[in-house]
């Protein structure tokens, strides 16, 4: 019961000091700030408005019962004081004196600047009577006989607009107010809630279960594009775990082939060669099998460098069809020999960002697996073809191609296909080349069935150009799909 409680106070603490919860609340604050400056705003206007009506109206009186004659001016003023029904208006006459004639103000006041503006003054009152004289907007004119008028009006009004506007400052603030921390508390509880969830997967993950994936909703907000972002990383994790995790037992079972050929070599050697050439003949099969040991260890090694990312420092600006020419010219002894026909095909120069030592090996490992598995008689293509945008190496031959089941077997490490087993080599050229291709953010696509067809889709040197000058700091990557 305690720990309950104790959970349900921690979770309390938690979603109040959240930042949704936070942010919500200050943003609240801010919007009653600038409602309340608002309204001060408008009722500064509208007194504002209101005093200089008053003073316009004050003076227009003045100026019309000052130019009535004296027999109706005390019967003007006493009509004009009986329609004041709110009982704000003053109006007063007296003699120069200062002695009353009529009207409702008891006596003159002595500070009245007559013939002056609209003033504040104050002015006592003859019923009700009041403990202090308030004070009034009134001025005063002598007229020609002598006798002073004087106009006023309680502008005491404007206290009740802005009652009438506290009230609704209150009323309507409030709940606004109100309904923006209830908008936080449910925003708050809401991300709480989707962190609970995406925390409740992680840990399953972290658990182990790699096919775990983040819940993920198809609007565009802040969490479904994590969401994407991390199970996209999962995905490339969990196919690099999968694929790691056999390749202990293929490396295993690669080198102890060869290891146990080079032992019984040796066994043999030693208890069968009776003359010195038995015994050269026994040390040359051990050496070949220690090469073919060291080729899988090196191929490793070389593998693990790509795969880290460290030469992408010394990538430049590099000539494709230079390459493919090298190329060309150190498998066409080879290929002559196989009775096979290595030929090139380039339209034009291109240039590609990356870097030269890793592509002549990527490109080289295509053509020496096409003359490879190319019988005799066939034919091996080297083609260039590339455009202002894209370049495109494409290695072409005759032979029994690869399968539609196999695209992307053939790019795991160790893969050997049952008809390629006779065949030397250790199964991971085609895993060099995709590490190569993935290194420099090109395209790799394998062609299936008979007539081996594979190609390298780049990026040309103007277009990275272009994409790195309108998009400063994102780098131009494509993605590594055989198809």
């Amino acid at each position: 019961m305690f720990a309950d409680k104790s959970v349900g106070s921690m979770r309390q603490i938690e979603f109040i000091r959240s930042n949704t919860f936070l942010w919500t609340a200050a943003v609240a604050a801010m919007l009653a700030l600038f409602v309340a400056g608002l309204f001060a705003f408008i009722y500064w206007k509208i007194d504002d408005y209101l005093i200089m009506r008053s003073d316009r109206m004050i003076a227009t009186q003045l100026n019309f019962l000052a130019e009535l004659p004296p027999g109706r001016l005390n019967d003007a003023i006493s009509d004009h004081l009986k329609q004041d029904s709110r009982g704000v208006q003053y109006a007063g006459l007296f003699d120069a004196a200062g002695t009353r004639l009529a009207g409702n103000i008891a006596r003159l006041p002595p500070k009245l600047d007559l013939g002056g503006p609209v003033q504040s003054i104050r002015l006592a009152r003859i019923a009700p009577p009041t403990l202090h004289d308030p004070v009034v907007k009134a001025a005063g004119r002598r007229l020609a006989n002598g006798h002073i008028l004087v106009m006023g009006r309680n502008v005491d009004e404007t206290r009740e607009i802005s009652i009438v506007v506290g009230q609704a400052l209150l009323l309507g603030l409030l709940p606004a107010f109100c309904l923006c921390l209830l908008a936080g508390v449910w925003l708050s509880v809401r991300a709480q809630k989707r962190v609970e969830q995406v925390n409740r997967h992680v840990q399953r993950i972290v658990a182990g279960d790699l096919s775990e994936r983040l819940p993920q909703t198809n609007t565009d907000d802040p969490f479904a594009r994590l969401a994407g972002i991390v199970n996209a990383m999962l995905d490339e994790m969990e196919t690099t775990i999968n694929a790691l995790a056999g390749v202990g037992n293929d490396i295993a079972h690669d080198l102890r082939t060869p290891l146990t050929r080079v032992r019984l070599a040796l066994e043999r050697g030693r208890t069968h060669a009776a003359t010195l050439e038995n015994l050269q003949d026994v040390v040359d099969k051990a050496i070949a099998g220690i090469d073919q040991s060291l080729a899988i260890i090196t191929a490793l090694l070389r593998l693990a460098e790509i795969e880290s990312n460290s030469r992408t420092a010394g990538f430049g600006d590099v000539a494709l069809d230079e390459i493919l020419r090298q190329v060309c010219d150190v498998y066409e002894p080879i290929a002559e020999d196989k009775g096979i026909a290595l030929g090139v095909a380039i339209d034009r120069k291109a240039e590609v960002r990356g870097d030269p030592d890793l592509l002549f090996e990527a490109i080289a490992n295509l053509v020496d697996n096409a003359v490879k598995f190319t019988p005799a008689g066939g034919r091996v293509t080297l083609e260039l073809a590339s455009d202002d945008e894209t370049a495109r190496v494409c290695v072409s031959d005759t032979g029994p191609g690869i399968g539609v089941g196999e695209r992307e077997a053939v790019l795991r490490r160790f893969y050997r296909s049952d008809k390629m087993r006779n065949t030397p080599g250790v199964g991971l050229g085609l895993s060099l080349v995709a590490a190569i291709v993935k290194l420099h953010g090109f395209r790799l696509t394998i062609y299936p069935g008979p007539g081996g067809q594979l190609e390298i889709l780049a990026p040309t040197r103007e277009a990275t150009r272009e994409a790195t000058a309108s998009e400063p700091g994102r780098s131009l990557h494509a993605s590594l799909a055989p198809m």
